[in-house]
């Protein structure tokens, strides 16, 4: 089972297909800005669950996140879980910068 992942910037999300499938298996929404990209919901199909459509979909991103030097603000909990179980992509974590308190 080959999984390909996508960009679909027109509808500001990844997707995942499998063999070449028409149908989507799983895809992951994001909000991007010139500096950063926040993956804020991630869905894949209950018949393609545990075959690591979620997982290719985050890896996918995430490295192309870090070609175009984006950070990344993983609102999702699915990302901000496989972010930290492969910690070799926390380099690409936004950190707010501001040094603003009450």
């Amino acid at each position: 089972m080959a999984i390909e992942v996508s960009d679909a910037p027109e509808a500001r999300r990844y997707e995942a297909r499998i063999d070449g499938a028409s149908t989507v298996a799983g895809f992951a929404d994001y909000i991007r800005t010139a500096e950063l990209i926040a993956f804020v919901h991630t869905e894949v199909s209950p018949e393609f669950e545990g075959k690591g459509v979620g997982s290719a979909l985050v890896r996918v991103s995430l490295d192309e996140a870090r070609e175009a030097g984006l950070r990344v603000l993983p609102t999702c909990s699915f990302y901000a879980g496989w972010i930290a179980r492969h910690p070799e992509y926390g380099d690409l974590l936004y950190q707010a910068r501001s040094q603003v308190s009450d």
